[in-house]
């Protein structure tokens, strides 16, 4: 039998050979095959080398899901280089920050992009030269800038047999511990750290998570998940790259689009944020689509509830919905499995998985364990030893539970428990509720300042399209499911809740607006 690939090159080498006429990337009007996938990565890979990028430095990725960041970023790890993905929504400052720390002296930015332009925000914010910049067209047309490769003139750029010959020497010596990546945490609870993977590590990750959604070579991937985040990259473009199955990157998630694309190009892997598939659900326009093909769906990083579970398989035809935990520390850590029941995946986020241990604290905080872990934060020693203990746990910061049969149940993290009268109130069990009073779309719970019971619960709801819902509603059925001291005293309704690109509520913006009032 075949020795799985342990490194990203491998295993694009390997999909070349086993899936060269299969579609690898759909992508508006650019389909590529497995084979024409592989030459288009060696000859960025050539790009690369042209520019003096050696095998170990770092290469930036600023641009969102289309085809040019898969190409990129396996051009990047075929060189032999680490890819170093940027959030897109990042200010110019922040990615200035991003690319400094990480010393990357390559950098690949979209043009214009919801209304931003990233490069001149980046030179702004007093980013220096660097040895290679290829922009990507995205939006219009970008203004041609000196010493910046335009990504149109990449396919005019030939590469001799010389060339080619020397990428895939670089290639092959790519080693399983080699840094793979560097993926720049969230910052939600403060300064974003860059935490290190390797290539064997990376594989590992895309496995596990292929294994439990029953990834296959018929598979057509949605990915709607930033490239950028390991959701979108490890979970996504390079599960399909393992299995031989179709990446079909969506810029930005718009729901007319995404059923347009689910029916058109028979999709049938669609994992997203909860909110995506309430969006689905409630779509006045839904039944003129065939959605028929949809079969895996894998959601977390926010309340599910058992009803969505039920309604994306009876209403949106999904065979397989499981619910994932991890971060980017440590990818997939734990996964439901196919066989387990609606109650099961929406209150749990399964069992572990990727070789994984988990255990809980005394504090309830939930510890990890495994071989696909982080190898530690750029340059951050300090930050390292604290998140990684000497036995080798990582330290998570979120709050959770295990039953018998070893499934976790996230209830929160630290830093969002508040203490209400003298007793832990961690606004996930509030949130869970929230989720099961109909005409609540979505919520979110914070703790805000009060003279007599110190902290008390604010809930900030977003109601169903026609849902009537008043404040008295909210708190009354709080109180029917709830401890006093849990209830919400207030609840404020909004059309939409601050989220990270993962989906997570960002509580810290919801805290910091409550306390300019």
């Amino acid at each position: 039998m075949e020795t799985a690939p342990a490194t990203v090159p491998a295993a694009l080498v390997r999909a070349a050979r086993e899936f060269g006429d299969r579609e690898a990337v759909v992508d508006g009007s650019v389909r590529l095959r497995y084979a024409e996938l592989y030459e288009q990565v060696r000859r960025f890979a050539t790009v690369l080398s042209r520019r003096g990028i050696r095998p170990g430095e770092r290469v930036a990725i600023c641009s969102p899901n289309t085809y040019h960041w898969v190409i990129a970023s396996l051009g990047i790890l075929y060189a032999g280089a680490t890819v170093v993905p940027i959030n897109t929504r990042f200010t110019g400052p922040e990615m200035a920050d991003v690319i400094s720390r990480s010393g990357a002296r390559g950098l690949v930015v979209a043009g214009p992009f919801l209304g931003v332009d990233r490069l001149a925000e980046l030179r702004e914010a007093g980013v220096g030269e660097l040895p290679l910049v290829v922009r990507v067209p995205v939006e219009g047309e970008p203004e041609p800038t000196e010493g910046v490769v335009d990504w149109r003139e990449l396919p005019e750029l030939t590469a001799d047999a010389a060339e080619l010959a020397e990428v895939d020497a670089r290639a092959e010596a790519v080693a399983p511990d080699d840094v793979a990546d560097i993926l720049f945490t969230s910052g939600t609870t403060g300064r974003s750290k860059g935490a290190m993977t390797s290539h064997s590590r990376t594989i590992g990750v895309a496995r596990a998570w292929a294994d439990c959604a029953t990834v296959g070579p018929d598979d057509r991937y949605l990915i709607i998940n930033p490239f950028f985040h390991s959701f979108g990259y490890k979970a996504g473009m390079l599960v399909a790259l393992l299995h031989g199955a179709a990446i079909l990157p969506q810029l930005t998630f718009d729901v007319e689009a995404t059923m347009r694309l689910v029916e058109r190009e028979r999709v049938t892997i669609l994992p997203g944020a909860p909110t995506i598939y309430q969006v689905m659900l409630d779509a006045p326009t839904r039944s003129r689509y065939d959605l028929d093909s949809l079969r895996v769906a894998v959601t977390g990083a926010a309340t599910v509830p058992v009803a969505l579970v039920e309604r994306m398989r009876a209403e949106l035809s999904f065979d397989v919905v499981l619910t994932a935990y991890g971060l980017t520390e440590a990818v997939v850590a734990t996964m439901c499995r196919p066989t387990d029941d609606a109650e099961t995946i929406a209150r749990t986020s399964g069992r572990a998985t990727s070789g994984f241990d988990v255990r809980i604290a005394d504090n309830g905080e939930i510890l990890l364990r495994g071989p696909n872990m982080m190898l530690g934060y750029l340059d951050d020693p300090v930050a390292t030893r604290e998140a990684i203990d000497a036995d080798g746990w990582l330290h998570t910061g979120d709050v959770g539970r295990l039953d018998e049969r070893g499934y976790l149940t996230i209830t929160d993290r630290l830093k969002d428990m508040y203490i209400c009268g003298g007793f832990n109130v961690y606004p996930a069990e509030v949130e869970q509720v929230l989720a099961r009073l109909d005409g609540v779309a979505d919520s979110a719970v914070v703790g805000v300042p009060d003279a007599r019971l110190g902290e008390v619960g604010k809930a900030f709801v977003v109601r169903r399209p026609g849902a009537t819902l008043s404040e008295e509603d909210v708190i009354e059925h709080c109180k029917r499911e709830l401890a006093n001291f849990k209830v919400p005293r207030q609840v404020e309704f909004r059309t939409a809740l601050p989220r990270n690109p993962a989906g997570k509520v960002l509580k810290r913006t919801l805290r910091d607006e409550e306390a300019t009032r």
